[in-house]
């Protein structure tokens, strides 16, 4: 039994106490069949006599009260709560390493958030205290949104600033971009064993889980955006950093910071940008220095001037996902003025960071929008589709955070181009199209 349950680090004392140990297998047997009824007694007797006998106390302890919990009401229901916050507390004073800071202080606060136990003021004052003690272990993406989604509602209620919630918005966003970035790159590592068929089955079951978490970060993602809406537009951001400029245009992190969300807002026609700018370019003249003069270069209509400041930032930063990001950025300056050259750089973007899904989406759009160009008749323009169709399936394969809109796009597309009925009558079926335009390429045309 010990075998099977890895139970280690057994206290050399209440280790050989005969009534915890036989009360331990007890109720870990019917853990393991989610027999929880029947495992709560035995395991009560051991996690108060031994509670220090082994972590599985407080894994199989957590399981056992959760089911206590869901199956009860009342006083009866409220006692189970508190028992597992107990547990929670305890499993971090007798098995620190395995149960961290921020791991406990969220699982605390998302009982009492289950439940309705919690202010936003509390959920938020919990969650921000755990961030900054703990953040490498900061990790929940429920608990990652019920951060920031506090904070917002406490600045709507007036208790917060708006500069609170940017500064947590960053915090946020930064953090889950850390996360999907370590699982991107796993499954980037693994997507050429799965076509070549190779994969393991602990590869397998490897990629499940990655893709998985990947999605769940996506979907929180998207929703810390949506929590978020109308509070970073232009008119918000314009007068907040105009009356902190004096104060912090010696904070390397906030210049930065209101630079990127003012750019990425489209606000750099403002002269608060240039402004942002200059003060960024004297504190740290990096590689996004150079885009954002790019970018001012490109509105008064300096092309060239542009391009070489673009092409500073790229060969100035050394980090591939740094540069990745930097490409995907000029991209996106250029897709409404030249689609050859956004779709150019959003390919460097791909190059230095394979698992950039935005920049395969981008590349859709851009392909998607041609399609008047692309074509003689109408079922060659509309079979541009498919092409921009494969694209955006592509972005959620590489980033599955992404694989709800990449889907979402994908099936648009895929509505758009030729039927059945379009192929039958066209005599195309499983032949090669090629493009004429500035896409270039081909497609196969599905077979019927």
């Amino acid at each position: 039994m010990f075998a099977f349950l890895g139970l280690t680090g057994i206290s050399l004392g209440q280790g050989q106490n005969a009534e915890c140990m036989t009360n331990l297998s007890i109720y870990a047997e019917h853990a393991k069949v989610k027999n929880y009824d029947a495992a709560y007694g035995p395991w009560k007797l051991v996690y108060t006599a031994c509670p220090d006998i082994n972590k599985a106390n407080f894994s199989y302890g957590e399981r056992i009260l959760q089911h206590k919990i869901e199956n009860s009401t009342g006083a009866e229901k409220d006692g189970f709560i508190k028992e597992l916050m107990n547990v929670y507390t305890d499993s971090k004073k007798y098995f620190p390493e395995s149960f961290p800071t921020a791991m406990v202080a969220i699982d605390i606060i998302l009982l009492k958030y289950d439940n309705k136990m919690a202010s936003d003021e509390e959920i938020f004052n919990s969650l921000d205290k755990a961030f900054k003690e703990d953040r490498a272990n900061f990790k929940n993406p429920k608990a990652l949104y019920l951060y920031f989604s506090s904070l917002v509602d406490l600045y709507n209620a007036g208790k917060k600033d708006l500069q609170d919630v940017f500064n947590t918005y960053d915090d946020v966003t930064e953090k889950i971009e850390e996360e999907n970035a370590q699982l991107t790159d796993e499954i980037t590592a693994l997507l050429p064993k799965e076509d070549a068929g190779t994969l393991t089955s602990k590869e397998k079951r490897s990629l499940r889980v990655a893709t998985t978490n990947s999605e769940s970060y996506g979907k929180i993602a998207s929703s810390v955006d949506s929590k978020l809406g109308a509070l970073a537009d232009c008119e918000n951001l314009i007068p907040l950093y105009q009356r902190n400029f004096e104060e912090r245009k010696g904070d390397v992190t906030w210049v930065k910071r209101a630079v990127g969300r003012m750019f990425s807002k489209e606000c750099t026609d403002d002269p608060m940008f240039r402004k942002l700018f200059e003060a960024q370019l004297k504190l740290d003249p990096s590689a996004d220095a150079y885009v954002y003069g790019g970018t001012l270069k490109k509105k008064s209509g300096d092309n060239s001037g542009a391009i070489a400041d673009f092409n500073k930032a790229l060969e100035l930063e050394t980090n591939p996902r740094k540069k990745s990001n930097i490409a995907y950025k000029i991209a996106t300056s250029y897709r409404n003025t030249s689609k050859s050259t956004s779709r150019s750089y959003a390919q460097k973007a791909i190059d230095a960071n394979p698992s950039n899904g935005n920049a395969y989406l981008l590349i859709a759009s851009l392909y998607a929008s041609s399609a008047n160009e692309c074509g003689d008749t109408p079922f060659e323009k509309r079979a541009i589709y498919w092409k921009a169709a494969e694209m955006a399936r592509k972005a959620g394969r590489v980033d599955p955070a992404l694989s709800d809109r990449a889907s979402q796009a994908a099936a648009s597309y895929d509505a758009k181009a030729p039927s059945k009925t379009d192929i039958f009558n066209s005599g195309m079926a499983g032949k090669t199209l090629a493009f004429k335009c500035w896409v270039g390429g081909s497609v196969t045309v599905p077979s019927l």
